[in-house]
């Protein structure tokens, strides 16, 4: 794995057998176990790693480069807020961590990079699911367990699917005490300059310290300019 790497984004089975000094067969054998167990993707010919690897190492943040890019944009929102700013990407029904600046509150919210959520009952998962193609998003209500995790939390098919229309129509999502109560958190995608989505910023709070309001009026207008900040950047490196 340690062949991708931030000249190596994505490989062909040809410039991984080389790179490796392993016969096509051997680097094909390789790949295929690799994919089949999620530790990487194929597009056509290149593949990729997966944000799996999170969970045994960060190759996969050495080949995305998304914490050195973020980093000073989601410090400025941190600041700005008040409040703790986090990207993410999706692994399957999943959310996982990527980049994170906690607040400099005592009473923060315990995560960190590699940390795993529930992509329905989250901000960030919930731009994320929005922006998926038709097909994939058919697949993921077939296959996702969806958990009531509090007594807010959306899992009903139609309801989640209307929120999702509305979400990828104004670009945005906030979710109210659905992951936990006191909960409230409210994301925005990150897309290149071809619109695609690369990942998803959001902002988190107490419910007894920052109303629905005042994140829509405060938080909203800093979180989208540092996604727009932040795809822009990933673009043109």
């Amino acid at each position: 794995m340690c062949l991708f790497s931030r000249e190596h984004p994505s490989l062909t089975l040809s410039e991984a057998a080389e790179l490796a000094g392993l016969t096509r067969a051997t680097a094909r054998r390789i790949l295929l176990t690799l994919e089949h167990l999620g530790y990487v993707k194929s597009n056509g010919r290149r593949f990729t790693p997966t944000a799996k690897l999170l969970s045994i190492g960060y190759a996969y943040l050495s080949s995305l480069d998304l914490w050195e890019v973020a980093e000073p944009y989601m410090e400025e929102l941190a600041e700005r807020t008040g409040e703790s700013c986090s990207a993410s990407i999706l692994d399957g029904p999943e959310i996982v961590y990527v980049a994170r600046v906690p607040s400099k509150r005592v009473m923060a919210i315990a995560l960190s990079v590699g940390s795993r959520l529930p992509a329905h009952a989250t901000s960030m998962g919930r731009v994320l699911l929005a922006n998926l193609p038709a097909d994939e998003l058919d697949i993921y209500f077939r296959t996702s367990r969806r958990e009531q995790l509090t007594a807010r939390t959306v899992v009903d098919d139609a309801t989640l699917r209307d929120l999702l229309d509305k979400i990828r129509c104004r670009g945005w999502a906030l979710v109210d005490q659905e992951l936990e109560m006191g909960v409230r958190s409210i994301a925005a995608p990150i897309r290149d300059l071809r619109g695609n989505v690369l990942a998803a910023l959001n902002v988190s709070t107490h419910a007894g310290r920052v109303t629905v309001e005042e994140m829509e009026r405060d938080f909203l207008p800093h979180l989208l300019n540092a996604a727009k900040l932040i795809g822009e950047r990933v673009t043109v490196r």
